[in-house]
């Protein structure tokens, strides 16, 4: 069987005449600089792309050879005009896609040949500078379309006549136009399920009452009001996208919906029952005054409890983060009792408040971070809070204490985000037990904890015993190192990552030998003056030495375990020393390792900050100077005195040899023999 299907795949990717990739029936004529569809390409084709080419006209004999094709693509060319009888040959012709061409050119010879595609499910086209009007006309013989795509044209206003005929269309995206006002425009299409209107300028959503839709996108648009009709038909609707508008108050939602993910942030919504100030609103009412053509309606809401009338019951994503929610209606979130991800990040709460009572036994994921919170209040009763909550951010708060027991309540916390608030941890180092502080001892399914810029004053009294932590982050904390480090050896076997980055952390103030477990270790931005010895016996497979004041690493990190295991090292603003780089030589040849911050990377001779991979030659001779053998110098500056003295010995002797010889007879008395 395998033998057959790979010679099958060879048959299937042969060149085809035209220079186009055949894949079994699938023709691919991509980026081939084609001016006409080719006329040489095999008759069976089904798929036929022709992107990235450079098409002005497809001619009504442009497709005849290929009877069988079913899908069609000639996006990014420059698509002026279909001829009336192009598609006449291709009646099975189901998908076809015509995004970014230049359509708008000639709309209504194009509508003509796309009226004789009965089969047509499929249709893009996107990027083609289409007005409404064009599109009206365009679609206005396509019955059976079941998708269609006129996102990125110039449509700025919508009515009943622009997709009178699409009765089968079930998917329609309009995002990137300019709409501003829709008018009944998707009152006709019975069968819609999905509809993408976002990046526009729509002002307000009123009267919506599509029912049969599933998925609305009307994000990054002005929106200020979203209201449902008042109705108590069962809404489809399981996704609405509300994000990046001007919201103003909490959406009128339906009644009845099968709602499960509701987006909201980035908007300018707050609750206004209760005020920072105070005072309440909590019996004010609002009037709406619809104008639709010649009628006029008003619309009265209360402020509190007409906003929260929907049912809520299958919702189980609710994202308001990024608004102005001061606080949170009383019973606001016991009409979730679905609900498994809640975003309340980035905004103006001061107190969150939690209880039994609160029907929140689903959710796994609360972020309140960034916001102003002083109290987290927990009504502490016999049963759990939160018993399947996983991940809880508190970070970036002003916090300093947790409600005492928080955390045996809830039982599959594995993730716990606290950096910067100012929290201690208990029991505080040389104190008994006592408040303000976080209590985290016991909590075995707690696995993540950032402490980040918490301003820890040293953790000398095991504030990790009895837990299961992988990833610890004590970075920002600049005395958290200070005292005795025994907490270190109750994430001996489970702490596989640690970050120290900002610690004020010294050469010898931690010895890392004992955390066998750890694979990624961030040291950066520290006084480190002279690399850990500690770390050579670990196996890191990531470690950060970036922004430290170290001049070199030890000349054999590459041999050492650390040097073998590691894969990822970051060693940019160090202070290294041009002159005993043979490490970073050493660091180049090892295999699997990368730097990627390699290109930052200086070191220094004299006031010159260099790459260490291009020394200069003149740099390199210094170096050889600084670093040679002293006695072998001294002996080659030796060497050349000591041979110019003895030849000079020896010339004056041979000088003056007869002179001496004479003077030795002479002062001995023997006569010379004749």
């Amino acid at each position: 069987l395998a033998v057959g299907w790979g010679r099958g795949m060879d048959a299937a990717w042969a060149p085809s005449p035209g220079g186009c990739e055949l894949v079994q029936s699938i023709m691919d004529c991509t980026g081939r600089w084609l001016s006409s569809i080719p006329g040489n390409l095999r008759g069976d084709t089904e798929e036929l792309f022709l992107d990235d080419n450079t098409i002005q006209v497809l001619g009504n004999a442009s497709l005849l050879l290929y009877p069988q094709l079913w899908h069609l693509s000639l996006t990014r060319n420059r698509l002026e005009l279909i001829e009336p009888g192009a598609f006449l040959s291709s009646q099975g012709l189901e998908v076809l896609s015509l995004t970014d061409n230049l359509l708008f050119t000639n709309y209504s010879q194009t509508a003509a040949a796309l009226s004789a595609l009965p089969a047509l499910r499929t249709l893009d086209l996107a990027g083609n500078q289409l007005t409404e009007d064009m599109v009206s006309v365009l679609v206005s013989n396509l019955s059976c379309l079941e998708s269609l795509s006129v996102a990125r044209n110039i449509i700025m206003r919508l009515d009943s006549s622009v997709f009178t005929n699409l009765t089968q269309l079930l998917e329609l995206n309009l995002e990137k136009n300019y709409i501003f006002e829709i008018d009944n425009a998707f009152e006709g299409l019975q069968r819609l399920q999905r509809l993408n209107i976002a990046y526009n300028y729509l002002p307000c959503l009123v009267g919506f009452g599509l029912t049969q839709l599933r998925v609305l996108n009307v994000s990054n648009n002005i929106i200020e009001w979203f209201l449902t009709l008042e109705s108590d038909d069962l809404f489809e609707l399981e996704v609405l996208d509300l994000s990046h508008n001007r919201l103003l108050f909490f959406p009128v939602l339906p009644r009845q919906s099968k709602l499960h993910s509701l987006l909201l942030q980035d908007n300018r919504m707050s609750f206004y029952q209760r005020l920072p100030n105070g005072t309440s609103l909590a019996n004010v009412t609002v009037q709406f005054l619809i104008i639709d053509g010649n009628s006029t309606n008003t619309t009265t809401v209360r402020l509190w409890d007409d906003l929260c009338h929907s049912n809520l019951s299958s919702l189980r994503l609710l994202d308001m983060s990024q608004n102005e929610v001061w606080g949170l209606p009383d019973d606001f979130l016991a009409q979730m009792p679905s609900l498994t991800h809640l975003k309340l990040n980035q905004n103006c709460l001061e107190a969150f408040h939690l209880s039994e009572e609160d029907p929140l036994d689903m959710l796994t994921e609360l972020d309140l971070s960034q916001n102003q919170l002083v109290e987290l209040g927990v009504k502490v009763g016999a049963g759990d809070i939160l018993p399947s909550l996983q991940l809880f951010n508190l970070s970036t708060n002003r916090l300093q204490a947790l409600p005492p027991g928080i955390f045996t309540r809830t039982r599959k916390i594995t993730t716990l985000d606290l950096s910067r608030n100012r929290v201690d941890l208990c029991p505080q180092p040389g104190e008994a037990e006592s408040p303000p502080c976080v209590d985290i001892r016991g909590v075995e399914t707690l696995t993540h904890l950032s402490l980040a810029g918490c301003g820890l004053q040293g953790l000398g009294s095991r504030p990790f015993q009895g837990t299961s932590l992988m990833h610890l982050d004590l970075s920002d904390n600049c005395q958290v190192l200070s005292g005795d480090q025994g907490w270190l050896q109750d994430l001996v076997l489970t702490l596989q990552v640690l970050s120290l980055r900002n610690t004020s952390l010294s050469s010898t103030a931690v010895d890392f030998s004992a955390l066998t477990s750890l694979v990624r270790l961030d040291l950066s931005g520290n006084s480190l003056a002279a690399f850990p010895s500690s770390l050579g016996t670990l196996r890191l497979r990531s470690l950060d030495l970036r922004d430290n004041c170290l001049p070199a690493l030890p000349p054999d990190v590459a041999r050492v375990p650390l040097g073998r295991s590691l894969r990822e090292l970051y060693l940019s603003r160090n202070p290294y020393n041009c002159c005993t780089l043979g490490w970073w030589d050493a660091l180049q040849q090892a295999e699997g390792l990368r730097v990627p911050d390699g290109r930052e990377v200086t070191c220094s001779h004299g006031s010159r900050a260099l790459s260490p991979g291009a020394l200069p030659e003149p740099v390199l001779q210094s170096c050889r100077w600084q670093t040679a053998d002293l006695a072998l110098l001294y002996l080659v500056l030796a060497l050349p005195t000591c041979l110019t003295l003895l030849v000079a010995f020896v010339v004056v002797f041979l000088m003056l040899k007869e002179k001496l010889l004479q003077m030795v007879k002479s002062r001995c008395g023997v006569s010379s023999p004749y």
